[in-house]
């Protein structure tokens, strides 16, 4: 009777190992094949609008770790303008707060992933280096923008799904 249940449940997992020992592999070479994120990724980068910004401070008050740093000034024609901007990487654990409490939708998280530095002090993000093109955005805190953005990419059972075969097939 032991023996009997013993050999069953060897005799399943055997089957399992061997169903997936054949079929089509489904991992990609990193540096040479990328696929496409999540839409609403918490990447490691952060797109900011300066046109858009009116230096309220909401995204630096609402950081728990107190990373950003804002500095406004007032112009000839008694407007605020952002002289400073920018946020330590290295120490923000990417919570996207500041970006949902935003009142003028002008923080962004990013969608990039390959943003590791050999040292700290290159972990600062400044103002022109915030300055990205809306096609880095991600759709985190904005699903208005997720349309914009496109599909992720995924590997079902070996196969690229059909929007990744076309983008590589061009």
């Amino acid at each position: 009777m032991k023996l009997e249940r013993f050999g069953l449940g060897l005799a399943k997992g055997l089957a399992l190992t061997s169903k997936h020992l054949f079929r089509k592999k489904i991992t990609t070479e990193y540096p040479d094949q990328k696929l496409s994120t999540s839409r609403r990724i918490r990447g490691q980068q952060f797109v900011w609008k300066e046109e858009l910004c009116t230096g309220c401070s909401t995204c630096a008050k609402s950081c728990p770790h107190g990373i950003i740093e804002i500095v406004t000034a007032r112009n000839s024609d008694n407007r605020y303008s952002v002289e400073k901007f920018e946020i330590d990487i290295g120490r923000c654990m990417f919570c996207g707060l500041c970006i949902e409490v935003c009142p003028y939708n002008a923080l962004f998280l990013g969608r990039s992933y390959e943003q590791s530095q050999y040292s700290r002090r290159l972990l600062w993000a400044s103002k022109e280096m915030l300055k990205l093109p809306d096609s880095a955005r991600s759709a985190y805190g904005h699903a208005e923008i997720e349309d914009q953005i496109p599909v992720q990419s995924l590997l079902i059972y070996g196969q690229l799904s059909s929007e990744m075969v076309e983008k590589n097939d061009n």
